[in-house]
């Protein structure tokens, strides 16, 4: 069957339409056409049927006519019929193109509006820093971000880009930080894996992008994400500083591949958890310690060029060569990075030493060459202790349960034992694919609802050591976090009935639930998002510090420990911490700070751990209280 083909009415309606569809400049233009067109045939009637006014002309005619057209107003009656006719027909015809002019511009301002409204239009920053997604981590990384733009005299801008809403987002933000200082934070609304939509918050002059996971696969999210930023067709040629978090650690080598020519810097989230977790089940205090380091509302850690006055001289000289900072390690010439390095490492031209300390500019030599430790004071020999088996609990299970027990299987004793205690199936199978065969542990699974108080009293929780909390993140974090509380409390109830010591470290979901389980007793709790986030924003401020924490998170090389203090300096003698200094580099460690017990469950004094002490303030220690150096395992 062949098509016939189109009259020229069809082409006339088909091209009309076409014009149209190029928006609203194509109907105004249609508009001033069609005015054109009116006034030329209003002043040809007038003239074709001689209505031209006594005592005028036909200039004055077109003029008018062209003025009734554009503006009308009323006409004398004293002027001819047919001049009358035409500017009543001119009328009609003006008021019907006035309205569609009207309703056009109402229209495109509104459309205008809108647009704003949803935040479509392009950011123009840079040197600031990209947010995409749009999690609770957001209000934790804008919060750091905030802080450390406080020494920026020009201030600085956060761009957040995300599929919610503008007005949403941007009403959230500021209800949480009504002042938000010299940081500028700029909304927009679209998806974070479209390389067109990810063009509104100007990725190619940001400082650093953070890349927060979404959805039911979070890691499909990041790597699309990521994608979308470093295959762009418009991409900058210099490389992309991209933060952010992945779960599965097969996808690590993914982000690599991607991120060959960019500095991607992936935090691997349960891994990182597992670690403190594990790591402060031993060790009381040691997750405050590492929010500490990582939140930028206190000390933080920074990178100085090594001085000329310690040019040739070794890194244990370094220890106390700055009076308000506690250097940590050195970062030699060739990007080797070592964590209390050892002692008689000698320091060269284009190293760096990193310290924790209160800013960038506050890394400075103190000057003395002679410093006031008091020998008297320090305990000369260590003392050995034998490592004796531990007994741990572990009470609810997630996705860092397995990377937990292949973690505490790197630090105790042989002939430890650990015991499971959930209602979640293929326990032992997971443990068994993550972990192998453990060397030093052995595991026993039971069933139950860690909130039910009549089975938590028939596991006999006083004959453990450690106890660790894990929170469902099968469920809503609000949820999640009530059932631990739930369970927290009956721990502390069980605490109180028997003097037998167990330490009890809990995992929350959300921020704002810490001082309810302070309420609870807990020794030590890790809110694992806020952790990440810290940590997240660190690194988009300063790259160097991927290394560190890694090294520091692992479980070979030197690590942070609480270690009795009464093995380092007398206890009951007032000290300065140049004495607990040189305590600490005689056994080849970094001391960075100490804990005072005392203050354990003072949230306004940090649960009583000082990290960065001033070396010269005087400090005296109970036999309970803590020294935190850095250390071989």
């Amino acid at each position: 069957m062949s098509l016939s083909k189109p009259s020229w009415r069809e082409r006339l309606s088909y091209a009309f339409e076409e014009t149209l569809s190029r928006g609203p400049s194509a109907l105004i233009g249609w508009l001033a056409l069609a005015t054109v067109l009116l006034i030329a045939l209003g002043t040809g009637a007038v003239l074709l049927l001689h209505g031209i006014p006594d005592n005028s002309n036909l200039f004055a005619v077109f003029w008018n006519i062209m003025s009734q057209a554009l503006t009308p107003n009323p006409v004398d009656a004293g002027n001819p019929l047919q001049y009358l006719i035409v500017m009543f027909i001119v009328t009609i015809g003006s008021l019907f193109m006035v309205s569609i002019l009207i309703g056009i511009l109402s229209n495109e301002i509104e459309g205008r509006v809108d647009a704003l409204r949803r935040g479509r239009s392009r950011v123009l920053e840079s040197d600031h820093t990209v947010i995409l997604g749009w999690s609770p981590q957001v209000f934790t990384i804008i919060s750091e971000l905030m802080i450390a733009n406080e020494n920026r005299k020009h201030g600085a801008a956060i761009a957040i880009l995300a599929e919610n809403d503008k007005v949403e987002m941007e009403e959230e933000i500021y209800s949480r930080f009504p002042h938000t200082k010299n940081t500028k934070i700029i909304c927009r609304s679209g998806s974070p894996i479209d390389p067109t939509e990810i063009e509104i918050v100007s990725p190619h002059t940001a400082r650093s992008i953070i890349i927060l996971p979404e959805g039911k696969d979070p890691d499909s999210y990041v790597i699309k994400s990521i994608l979308a930023l470093t295959n762009n067709p418009n991409r900058r040629a210099e490389p992309y500083h991209i933060v952010t978090q992945v779960r599965d650690p097969k996808n690590m080598d993914v982000l690599r591949m991607i991120g060959q020519k960019d500095l991607v810097q992936p935090i691997l989230t349960n891994d990182l958890i597992a670690r403190v977790v594990a790591q402060t089940s031993r060790q009381s205090g040691l997750s405050v310690v590492y929010t500490e380091l990582m939140n930028f509302s206190g000390d933080e850690i920074y990178f100085t060029d090594v001085p000329d006055s310690l040019i040739g001289k070794t890194y244990s000289d370094s220890l106390f060569a700055y009076e308000d900072s506690s250097v940590m390690g050195l970062h030699q010439a060739d990007g080797t990075i070592l964590i209390n390095a050892p002692m008689d490492t000698t320091l060269q031209a284009g190293d760096h030493l990193f310290a924790i300390s209160q800013d960038d500019d506050t890394v400075r030599p103190s000057g003395l060459t002679t410093f006031p430790i008091d020998e008297k004071a320090i305990q000369s020999g260590r003392r050995a202790r034998k490592p004796a088996p531990e007994k741990c609990l572990i009470l609810g299970w997630n996705q860092t349960g397995a990377t937990i027990i292949c973690e505490l299987d790197t630090y105790v004793a042989k002939g430890s034992q650990i015991t499971i205690f959930s209602n979640s199936t293929n326990i032992v199978k997971q443990i068994h694919d993550q972990c192998g065969r453990l060397v030093h542990q052995k595991v026993n699974v039971l069933e139950g609802e860690t909130t039910d108080r009549e089975l938590l009293e028939k596991l006999d929780i006083p004959d453990y050591d450690h106890v660790i909390v894990l929170a469902n993140s099968g469920l809503e974090p609000q949820e999640a976090d009530a059932k631990t509380l739930v369970t927290l409390l009956h721990l502390r109830d069980i605490a109180v009935r028997d003097e037998t010591p167990f330490s009890i470290v809990s995992e929350m979901l959300d921020l704002r639930n810490r001082e309810l389980a302070e309420v609870a007793g807990v020794n030590d709790f890790i809110v694992s998002e806020h952790l990440v986030s810290l940590m997240m924003s660190q690194l988009s401020e300063d790259a160097d510090l991927f290394t560190i924490f890694s090294d520091i998170f692992a479980p070979e090389g030197s690590e942070i420990y609480l270690k009795p203090a009464g093995d380092y300096i007398e206890a009951g003698k007032p000290v300065n911490f140049y004495t607990v200094t040189e305590a600490a580099r005689r056994r080849s460690e970094t001391a960075i700070g100490y804990r005072i017990m005392g203050q354990s469950d003072d949230a306004e004094k940090s649960y009583g751990v000082h990290t960065n002490p001033k070396k010269s303030e005087m400090v005296t220690f109970a036999p309970e209280d803590k020294v935190i150096v850095i250390a071989e395992n």
